[in-house]
């Protein structure tokens, strides 16, 4: 009577310590597996969103050719950068246009330089953004990276086509 009251001891002829072992070993390398292939993904897609960014930046770098573009271009720079900062300017004279630094992380801030070039005709104009927790130590990433990286790309790579559509045609 009370042979059927025990607890199984054996599993397909292995005790059933040896097969929850197995099983918990198995889940712990599947487990160990899995985090790494995460990691290198995620290192990856890190690496991607650098080049992205690092395009991004060359994308937001515009060449104006005399005194009346490049103000026209100075102009429309300065909206753009309103339109697309959710903080302040602080700073906006003829060689930067500067937002107030965010009080949270996560959030872009905005700067365009003008730099004239050495002949005299013309100028440089180029529009930078970083985010608060966008970064760590010696560039690593940081918590907002993703967040941030996707809001800067988008802003950078518009920049060039807003002023094309809103420049008068010469």
């Amino acid at each position: 009577m009370h042979r059927y009251n025990r607890r199984p001891t054996w599993i397909f002829g292995v005790s059933l310590v040896k097969t929850l072992t197995a099983l918990a070993l198995a889940s712990i390398f599947l487990a160990a597996c899995s985090s790494v292939e995460k990691e290198q993904q995620k290192e990856r897609t890190f690496l991607l969103s650098q080049q992205s960014l690092d395009t991004a930046q060359r994308n937001a770098t515009i060449a104006c050719r005399d005194a009346a573009q490049c103000d026209a271009v100075w102009t429309l720079t300065k909206t753009y950068v309103e339109q697309n900062s959710k903080e302040r300017l602080t700073r906006a004279d003829a060689a930067a246009i500067e937002t107030e630094v965010p009080s949270g992380s996560g959030k872009p801030v905005f700067s365009a330089t003008r730099v004239a070039n050495s002949n005299g005709n013309g100028a440089t104009v180029s529009l930078f953004a970083q985010c608060k927790g966008m970064f760590e130590d010696e560039r690593a990433r940081g918590s907002d990276f993703d967040d941030c990286a996707n809001k800067i790309i988008s802003v950078q790579n518009g920049f060039a086509p807003y002023l094309r559509a809103h420049l008068p045609a010469q």
